[in-house]
């Protein structure tokens, strides 16, 4: 594993009392801005993130992160059902390969990955946030003639309910194994898989460290010369299209693009990389209560483990 510590800790509310022995001038080398006071009998560490630009509070009383006024679960929460509404719109409105929306065909570095496997005699895959199949019914149809097993994780019962549904429809329901659960939930075993592709998926994740050791067990579940295909969004902005009004991002991890290309990097420091692009990208999305213009880089990559 080749995380760097100092990226790995950061935000790490178990690091606090580490943070709080610092000295003013390491707490600015750290991207942190310190100060603490007390309320009552409560006593607060403020942090303010430089590099998330999010200003959280240190409770030491729960010793839990929290947003000014509201705590980490209820973001959660609150991100959470507004992804569920968007996504369970889609899902019920638009049909698989035949729409204009984002399901109209698989991404196209998953269909150039995919040639890597061709000659395969079998071939196992893992689709993390896998929604209703956009990548993993087209892996299915192409490896048909060989034993091809893909395990498909999504938290939404309503997206792995289309996600068989497809599956029937083009014909792939032996390849389809769908699971009903948060990326966090499932462990992924080590040395099982050929392939790991996580789209638009990992943003999603509950923490920072979730998602920090997610990616470890990404890179150990993968078998040798497996390929790992990662299209993450970082830097994100929303708007509010009526008002123009700044909207918080509904991302539960929302990295800035240089960091989270470096948090890559380390945790794929030894195997070959085969691709990694920004790019931006713009466009609405329904909100709980109003159409948000979303603004974003998002980042590919793929990489190939040859240990």
């Amino acid at each position: 594993m080749c995380f760097n510590t100092a990226v790995a800790d950061e935000q790490n509310s178990n690091h606090l009392p580490k943070l709080q022995s610092m000295r003013p001038h390491s707490m600015k080398k750290a991207g942190i801005i310190y100060k603490h006071c007390i309320t009552g009998r409560d006593i607060f560490h403020h942090i303010f993130c430089l590099q998330t630009g999010h200003a959280l509070v240190y409770n030491g009383l729960t010793g839990k992160l929290e947003f000014e006024g509201i705590s980490m679960n209820e973001r959660l929460v609150r991100i959470r059902e507004s992804e569920r509404k968007s996504h369970t719109e889609i899902y019920t409105s638009q049909k698989l390969y035949h729409t204009d929306s984002w399901l109209k065909r698989p991404i196209k570095t998953v269909r150039e990955i995919a040639s890597h496997f061709d000659g395969y005699d079998a071939l196992r895959v893992l689709d993390l946030g896998c929604g209703v199949g956009r990548n993993s019914i087209y892996i299915a149809e192409r490896f048909q003639k060989i034993p091809c097993m893909i395990d498909c994780v999504d938290l939404l019962a309503i997206a792995i309910e289309k996600l068989l549904d497809n599956a029937q429809a083009h014909n792939v329901t032996s390849s389809i194994n769908g699971i009903t659960k948060s990326i966090e939930e499932y462990e992924i075993q080590s040395n099982s898989y050929d392939f790991i592709m996580a789209v638009s998926a990992l943003e999603h994740m509950d923490s920072q460290e979730s998602f920090l050791s997610k990616l470890f067990e990404i890179k150990e579940g993968l078998r040798k010369n497996g390929i790992v295909c990662l299209v993450i969004n970082s830097s994100v902005e929303e708007t509010n299209t009526q008002t123009q009004e700044a909207m918080e991002a509904q991302f539960e991890i929302n990295l800035p693009t240089d960091k989270l290309q470096s948090i890559l990097s380390n945790a794929f420091c030894d195997c070959e990389i085969l691709k990694t692009t920004v790019a931006e990208q713009e466009y609405d999305i329904p909100r709980e209560s109003c159409i948000s213009r979303l603004r974003t880089n998002v980042v590919t990559y793929a990489a190939r483990k040859t240990d």
